[in-house]
């Protein structure tokens, strides 16, 4: 038989503080970029019909797609890869590498592909990466990418497509 914690009166106080902290946590979830006039902004219904399931979760739910699941995870030909949302140019297959991760990692955007701000989904911050003309999240960045920047941008191949040279 388990048997659960004595509720102490510190233990009580502690999930109070926690509850009151939880709406606040929720309110830093949102995305920076979805609050920003973008050159290409569209309703959510016309998003969803742009988009497919998977692609409208991604870009304009945030959401993660599973590690190797993404073709473009395994996508070496030279060309350029570009938001799924609204073909904007993001990354040059010349700053592609393979991480490890299970996502397509590049080293560098190409100049003007894609926008940055801070996300506290869970709990710390991190750097969302997004798409300069639509704002679609991308992904994160990292700093524990290859030379010459130290860049990693973790990507999710459902928010991109590719166009060979």
């Amino acid at each position: 038989m388990t048997t659960l914690p004595r509720p102490t009166r510190r233990r009580l106080l502690g999930w109070i503080a926690m509850g009151a902290s939880l709406p606040a946590i929720a309110a830093c979830g949102s995305s920076p970029a979805e609050a920003r006039n973008f050159p290409l902004s569209l309703s959510d219904a016309q998003w969803r019909k742009r988009l497919t399931k998977t692609q409208y979760w991604i870009l304009r739910e945030e959401g993660t797609e599973r590690p190797f699941s993404s073709p473009l995870n395994d996508e070496h030909r030279a060309g350029t890869f570009l938001c799924a949302a609204c073909a904007h140019p993001l990354y040059s297959s010349k700053t592609k590498y393979d991480s490890g991760t299970g996502w397509p990692s590049f080293w560098q955007p190409l100049r003007g592909g894609v926008g940055t701000s801070t996300d506290y989904k869970i709990g710390y911050p991190r750097t969302e990466v997004h798409c300069a003309n639509c704002g679609g999240h991308l992904g994160h960045v990292f700093d524990d990418g290859p030379k010459p920047t130290g860049k990693r941008y973790c990507m999710n191949g459902g928010a991109m497509s590719f166009r060979p040279a």
